[in-house]
């Protein structure tokens, strides 16, 4: 199975944001082909808003992304609506749409689909209504939709939340796989124990980055701490900002790590964000 090479995804002084408000800031980097990346930080990070703005699903504010191939994205279960008439079948063939086009009969594909299936465990649940799936079997589904879309770059979103833990290991075994075909694999995860055991490196977020590289380096109880810190003392008002031009920091006697700066607009409007985050470059080997 071969989609092309993965290619490498630069970001530069990248700012993302809902209604010109940003939520993830000022992140610089390459997620490199063949990359094994977990997006990791507290929840309202911007892990989620990250990856919707890789597909162009979340306007880019400031900055800009430099990306190219055919991108395949796993979005959290919550955003699937079960209540849709379609069948287990009906859903994994999904992932056929770039390469078939809407009109073109599944009816060739069909062999492709069941094994696609039978490699998440689902043979024999073809014909089931998506709605009667457990958590577990609908990522299941979801996982060989993926697979038809054969996309050298993987995006998952919350992939292994509220699923049984053999789902997990049989899902984390897949995602391996991709590893060892040289696809380009980045997951926003919450579990600290399965970053540590499975992704190499790891982007620690807090709405704006606190450190990408080795994962045993960047989740280090100080990195951890300052994220917390950081996500802690975000001014959810804030509007984009001009990163070139910085007014004094504040004097308020507060830790440096988490002492205001303000970005001037060039319309007059400022906000506040923690001074003294790291801008990554290129992730370590």
């Amino acid at each position: 199975m071969s989609a092309g090479e993965p290619l490498p995804i630069r970001l530069h002084g990248l700012t993302l944001g809902y209604d010109r408000h940003p939520a993830v800031h000022h992140l610089d980097g390459t997620i490199r082909p063949g990359d094994l990346l977990a997006l990791a930080g507290p929840n309202g990070a911007g892990k989620s808003t990250l990856l919707k703005g890789l597909i162009g699903e979340i306007p880019v504010l400031d900055g800009r992304i430099e990306a190219g191939g055919a991108i395949a994205y796993l979005p959290q279960a919550d955003t699937i609506d079960r209540s849709f008439p379609l069948t287990v079948m009906d859903l994994a063939a999904m992932g056929l749409w770039r390469r078939l086009g809407p009109w073109r009969s599944l009816r060739r594909a069909e062999a492709g689909v069941r094994e696609a299936l039978a490699t998440v465990g689902l043979s024999g649940f073809e014909a089931r209504p998506i709605g009667t799936l457990s958590g577990g079997q609908l990522r299941r589904a979801l996982f060989a939709r993926l697979i038809l879309q054969d996309c050298r770059t993987i995006l998952l979103d919350e992939p292994f939340t509220a699923i049984d833990a053999r789902t997990t290991e049989d899902l984390l075994g897949l995602v391996r796989r991709w590893h060892g075909e040289g696809r380009t694999v980045v997951a926003a995860l919450h579990d600290f124990g399965q970053i540590r055991s499975h992704f190499p490196a790891t982007l620690l977020l807090a709405r704006e980055p606190v450190a990408w590289g080795p994962t045993a380096e960047v989740l280090s109880a100080d990195n951890l701490a300052r994220a917390r810190r950081l996500s802690e003392a975000w001014d959810e008002e804030a509007r984009p900002c001009d990163g070139s031009r910085h007014a004094a920091p504040s004097a308020a006697p507060v830790p440096p790590e988490v002492r205001p700066h303000r970005h001037a607009h060039g319309d007059g409007h400022r906000h506040d964000h923690p001074q003294g985050h790291d801008h990554p470059h290129e992730t370590a080997a």
